[in-house]
């Protein structure tokens, strides 16, 4: 299999990449901006199957040539896309910046959406996409202070998987959305501090690979929310 995760130098990301790597035949593409990060979590796969790109995607898709090149030099197709990536700043609405706006919508929603469309001619029939989204976009979950945009941006998401999910089911290309709950992760800490959140990100990502390989075989344009506690 050939994996591409984005968001992979941390968190839910890194250890989706690390699980991903325990079986010699699959091939992960690492996506994050941090390069020193994706070194490391290269030199943690015990078969040399990690590669990486290290960059800041909302910037790149905006000329996409040559991470796109990038791409081709890795893989000849895809059949495993992960959009991970995310960005979380808790503030009251009125306190949120143009910047601090710009930077969560295009994170969790725009980049991601940019990303499946110039990736589009890789994926094949039986290729898979899972769009990371979060309790905060499933409807009719419990709201938090600070965090209107953020969840606004992961609802967006999760309405473009479903819409995706008609528009390519003809070709046989999949599409879900994982809406997560808590997770003990960096930006839960940032959201929540001192939360202790009931699932940690190694386990997470054991779930995140098995529903990659396995749940399209039952399910496409489905937004599932996972979780067991609240947040």
């Amino acid at each position: 299999m050939n994996i591409v995760i984005t968001g992979a130098s941390r968190g839910i990301g890194k250890e989706t990449a690390l699980a991903f790597s325990e079986n010699s035949e699959d091939h992960i593409l690492a996506i994050a901006r941090n390069e020193s990060s994706l070194t490391e979590l290269g030199r943690k796969s015990e078969f040399n199957n990690i590669s990486y790109i290290a960059t800041d995607l909302n910037d790149s898709l905006r000329s996409p040539d040559t991470f796109l090149k990038q791409v081709d030099a890795v893989f000849s197709h895809i059949d495993i896309l992960i959009n991970n990536a995310g960005s979380l700043i808790s503030k009251p609405f009125t306190m949120l910046s143009t910047a601090d706006i710009m930077e969560m919508t295009e994170t969790n929603f725009l980049t991601p959406m940019l990303l499946i469309k110039e990736l589009h001619s890789r994926f094949r029939r039986g290729s898979h996409i899972i769009n990371i989204g979060s309790m905060g976009g499933f409807q009719g979950s419990s709201r938090y202070p600070g965090m209107s945009v953020y969840s606004a941006s992961k609802a967006a998401l999760a309405n473009l998987t479903e819409s995706l999910a008609a528009e390519y089911a003809e070709e046989g290309i999949s599409f879900n959305c994982l809406a997560l709950g808590a997770v003990q992760t960096e930006m839960l800490e940032e959201a929540f501090p001192g939360y202790n959140a009931p699932v940690r990100p190694g386990e997470m990502a054991g779930f995140i690979k098995w529903f990659a390989l396995e749940a399209n075989k039952f399910i496409n344009g489905r937004i599932l929310p996972v979780s067991i506690s609240n947040p």
